[in-house]
């Protein structure tokens, strides 16, 4: 699993300071923040780049939105975009207001996010 260890601290510490439950699970070849058992945002490396990749579950209503925001593609690793998904490369979060809004888009959605049905997470 290759993930960004210092933006995955990031993301502890901005929930935290949100006061956000949340556990961690490994998925997606990379890690995933899980709010009220729901797949929130998660990061991974981008092999192609070595990048970090912030995953966000941002929902249909806003992906058209996100996806005009610089640093934003859909999210795509099968070769078939997943829609409700995008991915923010490592420009686009390095500020902290940007990473902040990135976060509060997927805590915004996560209300209304389908849950699945596997609930083995970390509680952190």
């Amino acid at each position: 699993m290759a993930y960004d260890e210092f933006l995955a601290d990031r993301a502890r510490q901005l929930l935290k300071e949100k006061s956000v439950s949340f556990s961690e699970k490994k998925m997606m070849g990379g890690l995933c923040f899980m709010v009220d058992d729901k797949m929130c945002f998660g990061m991974h490396i981008d092999k192609g780049t070595n990048s970090s990749l912030l995953m966000a579950r941002v929902g249909l209503d806003n992906y058209k939105k996100a996806l005009k925001k610089e640093h934003c593609t859909e999210m795509n690793f099968t070769g078939r975009s997943m829609k409700g998904y995008v991915f923010i490369t490592e420009d686009g979060i390095d500020l902290d207001d940007d990473f902040n809004y990135w976060i509060q888009m997927c805590l915004d959605f996560n209300p209304i996010a389908k849950s699945s049905k596997n609930k083995s997470a970390k509680k952190n």
